[in-house]
């Protein structure tokens, strides 16, 4: 064979695989993490001390409920695709552990004392919080990001989501008890900011692989569960006394029943054959607990925690079956999760209906009076930093060597992870194919 046929032949039949779409972490992947956790290890050794806990036997079961809920709900709820159960727990928990380290660091540097961050109880809970901005935008890309990618864009989040904190709790003086605003909207609006700038033309059609099976529904089902349970403690967790932090839980207990009979009846309302719909009753059954959030301890009648979980229901269950495919399809900003329905949606409704009550009620928290002006300006700067935010990190996330994965291969962890062998293996497709061939290639 002459060495012009074989370059001829390599060349046209064999090209090279474009740096853009590597896909092998093998060294990339772990020298960025190891380094990354060398320099938060440093930092720690510089910067944080431990500090005594004020109630550890009130503070630490509900660390262990908010801990749960991110490591093993957010997780869970995001396995529904066939093919991507590992990836959405295994990428999940690594965001999560780094996360909260990340997040300790960046929350702390703004309440330092005498040069020094100290941890407790309470700093363990916050650093929990931190990386539920980071799971939340997760859900937005989920399957089409690599492990790199999502670990630049949770140091990047928890960072611009810590400065936004400040700015809301300290600047404005808002209250946010449960993060409707902070935590939730931020983390979606910020997902869908970076989803729009990696905007993928060829995922329109829907991919073979972005479908669920009986058992990975079974499993996403599990994660909603947990969230569930779990979510009185989340929104209570910082609540300051233990008359506000009563009234937070019922209040969430409450939306949240309420929020899942409505979503329960709307499912079916909406199905031409009475049917319900699992991927409603996996997300909008939580919405009730994220729409409460902003006003769960202020001074709301247990009534009026329910209709706000009515409303957070009809909200994202109308999101979920209107405006997740008007949103792809107009502004190709392609949803995996739909954490617009879930997160950002009643986040909004969350911060709404904390303008209000503290427009009608007058409310104080650490001596200052909340006002609806503080309360807006509060909704109106996350939007604006996680809108701002995630729209610049999708600019760098899209830089060449962080291996975003080929449109063909979304949504299937073998790109990634070893996955056992099946009777019909999966073909996993050369990342070097044009990202609009993927159905070409079956013909």
């Amino acid at each position: 064979m002459s060495s012009a046929f074989y370059q001829t032949l390599t060349t046209n039949y064999f090209p090279a695989m474009p740096p853009a779409l590597d896909t092998n972490m093998r060294f990339k992947f772990s020298v960025v993490a190891l380094l990354l956790e060398v320099i938060i290890i440093v930092l720690f050794g510089i910067f944080v001390e431990y500090r005594e806990d004020n109630n550890p036997e009130i503070l630490y079961p509900i660390f262990q409920d908010v801990h749960v809920m991110i490591f093993v709900g957010f997780g869970f709820l995001m396995t529904f695709l066939k093919k991507y159960g590992f990836s959405s727990v295994g990428i999940s928990m690594l965001l999560a552990a780094f996360g909260l380290q990340w997040g300790t660091l960046m929350q702390g540097f703004w309440h330092m004392q005498e040069g020094k961050i100290h941890v407790n109880s309470n700093s363990m809970i916050n650093s929990d919080f931190s990386t539920a901005t980071a799971l939340i935008s997760f859900g937005a890309v989920l399957g089409k990001t690599s492990p790199l990618q999502m670990l630049i864009l949770t140091i990047l989040e928890i960072t611009i989501f810590a400065c936004n904190e400040h700015l809301v709790t300290e600047i404005f003086q808002a209250t946010d008890v449960g993060a409707s605003m902070t935590i939730h909207a931020f983390g979606a609006y910020f997902g869908l900011a970076v989803t729009l700038v990696l905007c993928r033309p060829g995922l329109k059609k829907k991919h073979e692989n972005e479908e669920s099976t009986y058992q990975s529904d079974i499993s996403a089902m599990i994660g909603t569960l947990f969230l569930w349970l779990f979510w009185p403690s989340f929104n209570s967790a910082t609540a300051s006394g233990n008359f506000f932090y009563i009234k937070a839980i019922v209040n969430t207990y409450y939306s949240l029943a309420a929020c899942t009979v409505v979503t329960f009846a709307l499912s079916s309302l909406l199905d031409q054959r009475g049917k319900f719909s699992m991927v409603l009753i996996q997300n909008a059954t939580l919405a009730g607990g994220v729409a409460v959030g902003t006003c769960a301890d202020l001074s709301i009648h247990p009534f009026v925690a329910m209709c706000i979980g009515s409303i957070a229901g009809i909200i994202s269950v109308l999101g979920f079956h209107f405006l997740t495919p008007l949103l792809a399809s107009k502004l190709n900003i392609h949803d995996t999760c739909g954490v617009h329905n879930l997160h950002g949606l009643p986040g909004i409704l969350g911060g709404i209906a904390g303008i209000v009550v503290t427009a009608i009620n007058e409310e104080n928290r650490r001596g200052n009076r909340l006002t609806p002006g503080m309360q807006a300006a509060a909704l109106g700067s996350t939007m604006g930093v996680a809108l701002v935010g995630g729209a610049l990190t999708g600019g760098i996330l899209k830089l060449p060597f962080l291996g975003q994965v080929s449109d063909q291969n979304c949504f299937d962890d073998s790109v990634f992870w070893e996955v056992p062998e099946e009777k019909k293996p999966h073909e996993i497709h050369s990342n070097n194919y044009d990202e609009h061939s993927r159905f070409e290639a079956t013909m």
